[in-house]
């Protein structure tokens, strides 16, 4: 952290300007550099609080991690409460850059935690904590990054989307044929339609897209066992829906009975 003071040059006379943290000054005019120590009295009394802010300074300046930011944010804060009790101008300056440093530090966690998410090829969440602390080291360009992955991620989802976006229409144009009468014409457009709105959605990715992927699901296996019965077997529609919808529900609760009356490891 560099300052202007009004110490002078002993060669030339100009303006020094001061680096309390490396414990030197140097002159704006002829470079000269000089020691603090021997330009302000009792500069030593400050050397604890330096140090520690050094010392913050250089974890801080290593690889990015959230542990080495909480350690060296809280060395900032013991420093910061050291700067309190100094009512000069020296003293000043080292809070303001405790208080840097402390910014620097959440700024170092946001990016452990989203280079963390990088890593792992989650980069919706990675690139939603980059866009946090834009600028800060490589974010910017892993920002870029994040939303290449995205693009290439959404491609490969269209197969699953399509899948996912047929189960609801399918169920309702069944209801429309057996209980209103729509014949198989009117409902192909209706089909089509409501398909492709619920694979955009589902290819976007948001909340909507959790929606309709917690219903398709749930609704893929009633769905496939009943067009097995009703179309398949030629069940009567009714027995075929009570079948579709019991059954799943029959064997969640048996698995969930069996699971329960088994004992721990270890226990008689």
């Amino acid at each position: 952290m560099a300052t202007p003071v009004s110490l002078k040059c002993k060669i030339c006379g100009g303006d020094l300007v001061n680096d309390y943290l490396a414990g030197a000054c140097v002159c704006a005019n002829c470079g000269n550099r000089w020691s603090l120590e021997s330009l302000i009295p009792n500069y030593s009394k400050y050397t604890r609080t330096i140090e520690k802010i050094n010392k913050a300074k250089e974890l801080l300046d290593g690889k990015p991690d959230a542990t080495t930011a909480m350690q060296a944010k809280l060395m900032y804060q013991t420093a910061s409460s050291e700067c309190v009790l100094y009512t000069d101008a020296i003293g000043s300056d080292l809070m303001r850059a405790c208080k840097e440093g402390q910014e620097r530090c959440e700024k170092v966690k946001t990016y452990a935690k989203a280079k963390d998410n990088f890593d792992r090829k989650a980069y919706k969440r990675a690139m939603e904590d980059f866009k946090t602390i834009p600028g800060f080291l490589d974010s910017n360009e892993l920002i870029e990054q994040c939303q290449a992955q995205l693009v290439i991620e959404r491609k490969k989802r269209i197969p699953l989307a399509i899948a996912i976006s047929m189960v609801l229409p399918a169920i309702l144009c069944i209801f429309l044929k057996e209980k209103v009468g729509v014949p198989i014409l009117g409902l192909i457009p209706i089909f089509l339609v409501l398909s492709a709105g619920l694979a955009y959605a589902v290819y976007l990715e948001r909340n909507l897209a959790v929606v309709v992927e917690i219903l398709s699901f749930l609704c893929a296996v009633p769905l496939i066992i009943f067009l097995i019965l009703a179309y398949g077997m030629h069940m009567d529609i009714k027995s075929a829906a009570t079948i579709a919808i019991g059954a799943p529900i029959a064997v969640v609760v048996f698995i969930g009975v069996m699971v329960g009356k088994e004992k721990p490891n270890g226990i008689n």
